[in-house]
């Protein structure tokens, strides 16, 4: 079940509408890669609202399946964010020491949020759009309203098979230069950016694909699922003995874990893409399954 060039076209459209609001008036004049996030958090507001009307857009210009792809609207756009945010070496070679990096890796574990809310944003724009002109729903995509303590139950589970299905394929597939280490096992060299962004595509692609198909949860656990993924790798990084020997031992652009590679923006982007996209494989599978196998 191939898509079809309209529907391409639909997605296209979506795409174009976040990178242009999103991607590109919201943060038109960047100087450094280092100004990233200051500039994002200093244009929250403008951010936020632009964010939102990608998604009123998006829901109309992909009609009548606004409500499946208006929601990639802005994780496209955040791609373009992703793309200026520079590297976690070039943070690190600005912050060398132990304390230096310690008070990085605390700030930079909690900055999902922030990344997620302007997803929200977007999301929350669907929605309106959907609730001033509603369209019909595939049939395959129908569900029914569902708050029971199993579908709860259901949800927890997704968040943590989400998280660690992605963290443990970011860690294989985001490589670079892999070196032996006595103490650690092993170190990675920080891994290109198209690198990262592969891993975390097909590492949250998959664990979209799971949850949906074996847990018949949607991509909203997946795409949560990543702030977990930052926060661990980001304060098993940080501990005081490991960071020390890092320090004495090896070259800033050297990490022991190659997730701990990945900004905030470029996990929250590229996760919400890849959760996306693998929960409507999930999708396609099951109908590919019962109608054609």
């Amino acid at each position: 079940m191939e898509l079809s060039w309209i529907m391409k076209l639909r997605i296209a459209a979506a795409a174009a509408v976040g990178i242009i609001l999103v991607g590109i008036l919201a943060c038109p004049e960047v100087v450094s890669s280092e100004m990233v996030y200051s500039q994002a958090r200093s244009n929250a507001a403008i951010l936020l609202a632009l964010a939102f009307l990608a998604g009123v857009i998006a829901y109309f210009v992909s009609w009548p399946y606004g409500l499946e792809i208006g929601v990639l609207a802005v994780p496209f756009g955040l791609t373009v964010w992703a793309l200026r945010s520079g590297s976690m070496a070039s943070f690190i070679q600005l912050n060398p020491s132990v304390a230096q990096r310690q008070s990085l890796l605390a700030a930079i574990r909690w900055e999902p949020i922030f990344w997620l809310v302007i997803l929200a944003a977007g999301f929350a724009g669907v929605l309106l759009a959907r609730s001033l002109v509603p369209s019909r729903k595939p049939e395959s995509t129908r569900r029914k309203s569902d708050s029971s303590p199993g579908k709860l139950l259901n949800w927890i589970i997704a968040l943590i098979i989400s998280g660690l299905v992605a963290y443990i394929g970011i860690m294989l597939v985001a490589q670079d230069v892999k070196m032996f280490d006595n103490r650690l096992g092993f170190v990675v060299a920080q891994p290109a950016a198209g690198q990262i962004s592969f891993a975390v595509l097909v590492s949250f692609g998959l664990a979209a694909f799971l949850v949906k198909m074996f847990l018949d949860v949607g991509y909203i656990c997946p795409i949560i699922s990543c702030f977990f993924v930052v926060f661990h790798a980001c304060t098993t990084y940080s501990r005081p003995e490991t960071l020390q020997y890092i320090v004495q031992t090896w070259p800033a652009a050297v990490f022991a874990n190659s997730v701990v590679c990945v900004l905030p923006v470029q996990m929250v982007a590229f996760a919400a893409l890849g959760s996306v996209a693998g929960y409507w494989m999930a999708i396609r599978y099951s109908f590919w399954r019962k109608h054609e196998a």
